[in-house]
């Protein structure tokens, strides 16, 4: 059973960074896909970064581009987040999902079988 548990949330001001972590353990898949949603308040689940294990450049929405960067070390089967210059719309619940076999070239929650429990960024203004 694959476990994920994010860490690294918290309260920042605009322009602020925060480096988020997923720790994903409890599976021998090689190839596989990890991302990042979020969940604003009011708002429904968003897919903004996606990560495959086979090496490719990662995938990022407008609404991050530039700003947030996905990196992953496949040895300690960890996802990293980086995000910079943070904005008060980013604000919400943070959560790392997985699935087997590649990203699929989109960002849609229902191609994730796993999902860690959030952690929480808030950015005030």
């Amino acid at each position: 059973q694959v476990q994920l548990v994010e860490s690294g949330g918290g309260s920042v001001q605009a322009g602020g960074s925060l480096r988020l972590t997923c720790a994903a353990s409890g599976y021998t898949y090689f190839s596989n896909c990890m991302a990042w949603f979020r969940q604003g308040p009011g708002k429904e689940r968003e897919g903004f970064t996606s990560i495959y294990t086979g090496g490719g450049s990662p995938t990022y929405a407008d609404s991050v581009k530039g700003r947030f960067t996905i990196s992953r070390d496949n040895a300690e089967n960890t996802v990293y987040l980086k995000m910079n210059s943070l904005k008060p719309e980013d604000t919400g619940m943070y959560y790392c999902a997985f699935r087997t076999g590649g990203c699929l070239g989109r960002l849609d929650a229902a191609d994730f079988g796993y999902w860690g429990r959030g952690t929480q960024v808030t950015v005030s203004s």
